[in-house]
Formats: C-alpha cells, sequence, structure tokens
C-alpha cells in the first residue's frame, strides 16, 4: 500500500463526501484537498487533532485529572501564548477537579448539563496574580452540572471567560480575594448562593440561583429569575425581567447512540431562566458531517471551499493565520470554535465576512490583529445590507477581538455590523493595555464596534481602549444590555486625543441621525496613566430625542488617575481624583 492512489484513499477519510462533479470542476485542486471526517457513530470517534481531549466515564479518574492538571499547569500563566485546548467529557459522571486556565474550555458533551457530572470541580482561580483576577481573561466553563467539593466552587474571572450553560449545585464565588472584573453567567442555573465579591460589573442573563449577594459598580440581571432586590445605584442593580430576543451558543454533543452532532438552539423571545431546566432545549440537531473539522495548518482556502460546499466549520483550538477572509455565504451556516480557536488575517485581509444572509451562527473565536493593519477585523454584512432578519438573526456568541497583546496588531475597526437583526451575545473587544506591541503608535486601532444595522440587539457588550469611539451606533432601534468599557491608558497628551473641538471621544456615541435606541447598565472608565491630566468631556453621547433613552450608567476614574467630565452629554459627573464615581439613573 504505497503507491498514491492508496494514500489519497487513506486521506480520504477526512475528504468531504458527496461533493457533486459540477462543484469539483469549478472548485479545482482546492475542492480535492479539501477533507473532512468520515461518518461517525458509536463505533467510530471523528478526528479532532492533537488539542481536544475527550473523556468518558470507563477512563480512569487518576489518568483524567493526570491530563486536566498537565493542560492547567501549561496554561495556569499562559496569557499571550500559543498553545490551545478543549477538554470534553461525555455523559456520565467523574471524580475530578478542573483548574481552567488560559485558552482553555472544559465542557460537557450531553444535550443538558445534567447529563454530565463532576463531582469535584469546575473553577478559575487568581493564585498566579497574587489573588488578582483581572487578567484572567479568554477561558470558558460550558454545559455541565457540578457538585463541589465543601458546598461551593469559585469563578474568579474578568472578560471573555463566560460561565455558560452551567448546573452548579452548590454556591459560587466570582473573585479571589483580590481584584476582578468580568464577566458573564448565561443559560446558568446556581442551586445556591451566587457571591460577586469584588467584582467591578457583570452580567447575568437567562439564569436561575437561590440567592445573589454582592455588587460594586454595575450589576445588570436581564431574564434572571430570582434577581436580588434593589436599585441603581444604591446598589447598583440593573434588571430587566425579560430577555426580549435572544439564541442560546451552539455547541457540540453526543447522541445516545454515540453519534457526534452540534446543537444549534431555536431563538427565543420575552425569555426568562434557562433554556434547559424545564425541559430539553429547542433547536436543531447537525450531524457532524454536515462539518469541515478545522485543523492545525488548515487554510483559508480549504475554509472557504467547505463553505461554498455547504459545510459548516468547526474549529479546533489551535492559531490559524489567514491569507484571505473566510467567507460566510449561506443562511443558517455554523461556525464554532472550540478551545478559544483564534483567527489572524495577514496581509490586512479581514478575518471574516458574512452575506446579508438568515441565521448565521459564529461562536467561540477569537480574532486577533495581524501586524499589518486591517481596516475591518470582521464584518456582518456588507455595506449596502437591507433584509430584514427578523424571523431569524444571525448570532455571535463568545466572539471575542483583540488588537495587541500577543505582539504588535493593528486594525481601524473590529467589528462592522451591516446587517439588521442582529444579536450579540457576549464579545470582548480589546485593543491591548498590556502585553507585547503595545503602545499609542504599536498597536493601533480607531473603533472597536461600529453599528449600521438595524435592531440590532448586544447582550454583554465589552470594549476597551480603542483611540476614538469604542463603540458607534449608526442602526435604528439598536439596544444593548449591559455595557463595559475603558476608554485608553495611553493618549500621551490631551492634544493627541481630541475629538474636532471636544475633549477625548466618547465610549458609546450614537449618531445624531438616530430616532430610536435604548440601552441598560453601562459603564465607563478611565485610567490615563500615561498623563494623568488627559480628560475625557463624557463617556456617552447620544442624540437629544425622546426615544433615545439610556438606563443606569456609571462612570468611574480609576484610582483618580484622569477626568471624565460627564457621564452623558452634559448631564453628571465628574468622575476624577475628587469623587471617582457618578451615576446617571435615566437620560432624558
Amino acid at each position: 500500500m504505497t503507491n498514491d492512489t492508496t494514500r489519497r484513499g487513506l486521506r480520504g477519510r477526512r475528504r468531504i463526501a458527496g461533493w457533486t462533479a459540477a462543484f469539483a470542476a469549478l472548485a479545482g485542486a482546492a475542492a480535492a484537498a479539501l477533507t473532512v471526517p468520515a461518518a461517525h457513530g458509536a463505533d467510530a470517534e471523528p478526528d479532532f487533532g492533537p488539542n481536544v481531549q475527550v473523556f468518558d466515564p470507563s477512563m480512569s479518574a487518576q489518568d483524567i485529572q493526570g491530563k486536566l492538571d498537565s493542560v492547567f499547569g501549561e496554561q495556569e500563566k499562559n496569557q499571550f501564548g500559543q498553545a490551545r485546548h478543549a477538554l470534553l467529557f461525555k455523559p456520565g459522571s467523574y471524580d475530578v477537579k478542573a483548574n481552567v486556565g488560559f485558552y482553555t474550555q472544559v465542557a460537557g458533551l450531553g444535550l443538558s448539563p445534567d447529563d454530565t457530572t463532576i463531582n469535584g470541580q469546575v473553577h478559575a482561580e487568581a493564585d498566579w496574580f497574587d489573588g488578582n483576577a483581572t487578567q484572567n481573561f479568554w477561558r470558558d466553563a460550558e454545559n455541565l452540572a457540578v457538585n463541589p467539593d465543601g458546598g461551593a466552587d469559585r469563578w474568579a474571572v474578568s472578560q471573555a471567560a463566560p460561565y455558560r450553560r452551567m448546573h452548579l449545585k452548590g454556591d459560587l464565588q466570582l473573585d479571589d480575594g483580590g481584584w476582578s472584573s468580568g464577566g458573564l453567567l448565561a443559560d446558568t442555573k446556581v442551586d445556591g448562593q451566587v457571591k460577586s465579591g469584588s467584582q467591578q460589573q457583570w452580567l447575568s442573563r437567562n439564569t436561575e440561583w437561590g440567592s445573589w449577594t454582592g455588587s460594586n459598580w454595575n450589576m445588570v440581571f436581564v431574564g434572571a429569575q430570582n434577581a436580588p432586590a434593589g436599585d441603581f445605584p444604591k446598589p447598583p442593580y440593573t434588571r430587566v425581567d425579560k430577555t426580549p430576543v435572544s439564541r442560546e451558543k451552539p455547541f457540540l454533543y453526543v447522541d445516545d447512540d454515540g453519534a457526534y452532532k452540534v446543537f444549534a438552539p431555536d431563538v427565543r423571545k420575552d425569555s426568562t431562566g434557562t433554556s434547559w431546566s424545564s425541559g430539553a432545549p429547542k433547536g436543531t440537531s447537525i450531524p457532524l458531517d454536515d462539518f469541515f473539522i478545522v485543523k492545525p495548518g488548515d487554510t483559508a482556502e480549504e475554509m472557504n471551499a467547505a463553505l461554498d460546499a455547504g459545510k459548516h466549520l468547526l474549529v479546533t483550538p489551535g492559531v490559524y493565520h489567514l491569507d484571505a477572509p473566510l467567507k460566510v455565504t449561506r443562511p443558517d451556516t455554523v461556525v464554532l470554535g472550540l478551545g478559544l480557536a483564534t483567527l489572524i488575517p495577514d496581509n490586512g485581509v479581514s478575518a471574516m465576512t458574512v452575506a446579508d444572509v438568515d441565521g448565521v451562527k459564529l461562536a467561540g473565536l477569537l480574532i486577533d490583529a495581524g501586524t499589518e493593519n486591517s481596516e475591518t477585523l470582521m464584518e456582518v454584512g456588507p455595506e449596502d445590507s437591507s433584509a430584514s432578519h427578523a424571523d431569524n438573526p444571525t448570532s455571535l456568541h463568545d466572539v471575542f477581538f483583540r488588537v495587541g497583546g500577543a505582539g504588535v496588531g493593528k486594525a481601524s475597526t473590529s467589528l462592522v455590523v451591516n446587517s439588521s437583526n442582529v444579536i450579540g451575545d457576549h464579545t470582548w473587544i480589546w485593543r491591548a493595555d498590556h502585553g507585547d506591541g503595545v503602545g499609542w503608535d504599536s498597536n493601533t486601532a480607531d473603533q472597536g464596534l461600529v453599528v449600521n444595522g438595524d435592531d440590532v440587539t448586544m447582550y454583554g457588550l465589552f470594549v476597551e481602549h480603542y483611540q476614538k469611539h469604542q463603540t458607534t451606533w449608526n442602526g435604528e432601534g439598536g439596544r444593548t444590555y449591559f455595557y463595559q468599557n475603558e476608554m485608553p491608558y495611553d493618549p500621551p497628551d490631551q492634544d493627541a486625543w481630541m475629538n474636532g473641538s471636544t475633549k477625548g471621544y466618547a465610549a458609546y456615541k450614537v449618531a445624531d441621525s438616530v430616532k430610536r435606541h435604548e440601552a441598560w447598565g453601562l459603564g465607563s472608565y478611565c485610567f490615563f496613566n500615561t498623563n494623568k491630566s488627559v480628560t475625557a468631556e463624557h463617556a456617552f453621547e447620544v442624540p437629544q430625542t425622546p426615544d433615545v433613552k439610556f438606563h443606569d450608567m456609571v462612570t468611574v476614574s480609576l484610582g483618580g488617575t484622569g477626568t471624565i467630565n460627564h457621564v452623558i452629554n452634559g448631564t453628571g459627573g465628574p468622575s476624577d481624583a475628587g469623587s471617582n464615581v457618578a451615576n446617571v439613573i435615566d437620560y432624558p
């Protein structure tokens, strides 16, 4: 078995099956080289590549614990490293403890979190940083039930560290004794009490718990059953009883016959509580054979050929350099990353573009700017997008952007949303303030998010450190539920950071032409440590019109390092060395 034909046959286990001759003729060599897994079932495990570990209950607890400890030992302090891991548990019961480090996803493979039980812990600690959890980024716990040792577990994190679709059978602590700046609970049930501790801000969406205690500056509860009593700003609680429109994140699971599938949840409207605790969730199961399993070494050409062929993408953990944007053109396409799969556009291209079509789901991806400036890292809908997607919106889940930190990165705008009805479900859009390649003239980035589409809804929108507006909203009917922002730390002086005659740039700018917009629970902070005399005139800049409404806003001068004169337009404030925190309840 040494001839070329035989070798091609062996490689064919990963080839896309069922392509037509017509497509093969069009795609040519790219199509011929494209590979995906063969059919799977109980008798065949798919090849997820080198960075996915699948555990099953027949394995010894000692062996599983050894692998978990090995990955954590590698990843505990590996904030800007290249390693990526997904640690996946088949349905069953396990007596282990999973300490979750950087770029690590720990997830169950059941259709319900209660299908997979960890008798121990699934936790995030800040021991590596002396209890300071403000840099516990880029990690993920999903789709598990946990019986915690001693009745409590800890998830001490900040941005880009979702605790999603979990069932914790005890109490949950969200800090580790030091500072913390999170974070997200979504589609999660905690039987006991959630203790927020030092968390500066937090979004809880579609959650259930015994009770909640703690607050700092901005705690937001949307569709949360048993949300705590009290009103902003004392305590700083913002409650929205029902989640108006949402879709939960797609996830990989194993069915009763042992076949791997991806579950794509349906859109829910006016919902409270989790999607799963009262019965099976509603949605669509997609066979893994309908996916191209992307592994380290695969190229943009191969991924685009798969997308053109009607395949979805399951992007396994790794860092993927792209010499062309990934082009999602078909409705209902799923692009699901595992283990913080990372896309880096080279030579100034975009990482991904999405057509103005229904129902695309993008999830579990980190988009990292390359060394040559990209005008846009991701574009959802082209500039002329005009279709309504109210019945089947495109959604982004745990999609994160980074400019600098792991090295020099440059991007004029990170995310542009041109399509209407898009749902954002937890995004952190970050121009790095620490790490490598960081400086006013190094990791250059004008804006984090620009929204041009109508009726776009964002939950858990984190945008930080961009050099102009952090967020610009041009579309009508936009809604934001929880916003967290830090202005750029590093303007060298006031002259370098002027918006015409206005000092600095608003963190959240609604265009003067907009007539309808509403936002709940927004925080913007300054820490002008390069030159503490720098001032921002206001954090939120909006047109003065009755149907542009903002609720529960806070500005903070961190340690009194710099000044935000006003909270919104000319109202509220200042936040400065004399008075660090300023609040506005409603505007207008």
